[in-house]
C-alpha cells in the first residue's frame, strides 16, 4: 500500500472502530444473533454493508441532506425513537417473562427475512447511525487526502467487527445455558434501546 494511501486508510479504520465499540442498538442485536447462532454470517454481513454504504454515502458529500432537507432529522430523530422503544419493550417482555434457553442445536427459531427485517430497522431508523457514518466520518474524512483509502479503512473496521462480535459471541455459550442470563441480556438489550431513544428524543 502507498504510503500515502496508508495515511488515510489506517485513520479511517481507527475511528471507525472507536465508534462502532460503544454498544448500541446494531451491536446489541448482533450479540444476540451471536449467542443463539441464528443467522449469524447474513446478520454480520447485513450490518457491515449498511454501514459500508453509509460510510461511502458520507465520504463522498450526502452528509448535508439533513441541511438541505431541514424536516429530516425531525422524522428521523422521532421515527427512530419510536422504533427503539418499542424493540426495547420486546425485549422487556422476554426479560420478564424468561424460559429463554441457548439454542445449541443450530437450527434457527427467527426467520432469516425477521432477523434481517428487524436488524434493518435497528440500523436506518436510528438517528445515531447516519451521524457516526454519514455526518462524522463524512466530515472528517475531508482532512485526508485520499478519500477512497480513508472509506475502504472505515469500512473494514465495520466489518471486522461485527464479524468479530457475532462469531465471537460463541465462547460466551456455556454462560447463557441458564436462563437467567438470558433475562439479564434481555433486560440490558431492553435498557440500551430505551436509553438510545431517551437521548434522541432529549437532545
Amino acid at each position: 500500500m502507498h504510503p500515502g494511501m496508508l495515511t488515510s486508510f489506517l485513520p479511517g479504520f481507527a475511528l471507525s472502530l472507536t465508534l462502532i465499540l460503544a454498544i448500541g442498538a446494531q451491536n446489541a442485536f448482533v450479540l444476540r444473533q451471536g449467542l443463539r447462532r441464528e443467522h449469524v454470517f447474513w446478520v454480520c454481513l447485513t450490518c457491515g454493508a449498511c454501514d459500508a454504504l453509509l460510510i461511502i454515502a458520507g465520504v463522498a458529500g450526502f452528509g448535508a441532506l439533513a441541511e438541505a432537507v431541514p424536516w429530516f432529522e425531525t422524522v428521523m430523530r422521532y421515527g427512530g425513537s419510536a422504533f427503539l422503544i418499542w424493540y426495547g419493550w420486546l425485549n422487556a417482555l422476554s426479560a420478564w417473562r424468561g424460559g429463554a434457553m441457548m439454542d445449541t442445536s443450530g437450527t434457527a427459531t427467527r426467520s432469516l427475512r425477521k432477523a434481517i427485517l428487524t436488524l434493518l430497522g435497528i440500523t436506518f431508523l436510528n438517528p445515531h447511525v447516519y451521524l457516526d457514518t454519514v455526518v462524522l466520518i463524512g466530515s472528517i474524512s475531508a482532512q485526508y487526502p485520499d478519500k477512497v483509502a480513508f472509506a475502504s479503512g472505515a469500512t473494514l473496521a465495520s466489518v471486522s467487527f461485527f464479524f468479530a462480535l457475532g462469531y465471537g459471541a460463541r465462547l460466551l455459550g456455556p454462560l447463557f445455558e441458564r436462563p437467567v442470563s438470558w433475562r439479564i441480556l434481555d433486560a440490558i438489550i431492553a435498557l440500551t434501546m430505551w436509553g438510545i431513544a431517551a437521548k434522541l428524543l432529549f437532545l
